[in-house]
């Protein structure tokens, strides 16, 4: 497979085929999450490095998780603050995630709404999607469609103009933060957003 368009890359995913599109900080490498277990395959990851569950809005996530009705309304709180944006919120995973998401602590689920068109217009689509970053496990980040096309031949990667290429993620990846009950946010990552709890 190769580079194809935003209806062909669609078409894709729900048909349970590996997609590769832009997000605003590093081009994901994307499945439907119950074939979560494609992208470790692909990438040679390990399975203790769990995937984020990213998805066109708010309320299209909310399901994935589970928690008290106050510790809902905090987390909607800081989602409306900091998405969309490159911020993944790690928090109590509902039933209903698929193991191959979390492999090794299918307990938690990381989600996030990306600050990029292209990337929503996807997932209004096909709904959330189980992604990561587009490179093999341990290599440097790709950040042009055409070197992802390349390194994974057998996934669908989609097609962008010379302007949307200039227009491309920030190369800096999500801060990622977990929830920890009692004890509040932790931050696992520090990534482009400088969070104010």
């Amino acid at each position: 497979m190769s580079l194809v368009s935003v209806e062909t890359l669609i078409k894709g995913a729900i048909s349970g085929n590996l997609v590769s599109f832009p997000t605003d900080t590093v081009p994901a490498l994307a499945a439907r999450p119950n074939q979560a277990d494609l992208i470790f395959q692909a990438k040679g990851r390990s399975q203790d490095k769990p995937l984020i569950l990213m998805g066109a809005t708010a309320e299209s996530l909310w399901p994935y998780i589970c928690g008290s009705d106050e510790e809902l309304q905090l987390w909607q709180g800081v989602a409306k603050k900091y998405w969309p944006g490159p911020l993944t919120l790690v928090l109590p995973a509902a039933e209903i995630v698929p193991k191959a998401m979390n492999p090794i602590n299918p307990t938690t689920i990381g989600l996030r709404i990306p600050n990029c068109d292209i990337a929503r217009e996807i997932m209004a689509k096909t709904g959330p999607l189980a992604t990561t970053s587009a490179n093999l496990s341990g290599q440097p980040t790709l950040e042009r469609m055409a070197e992802i096309s390349s390194q994974f031949p057998d996934i669908l990667v989609l097609s962008l103009s010379q302007s949307q290429e200039k227009m491309l993620g920030s190369g800096v990846p999500s801060t990622v933060a977990k929830w920890n009950g009692i004890a509040g946010w932790e931050i696992l990552r520090q990534g482009a957003v400088k969070l104010k709890f």
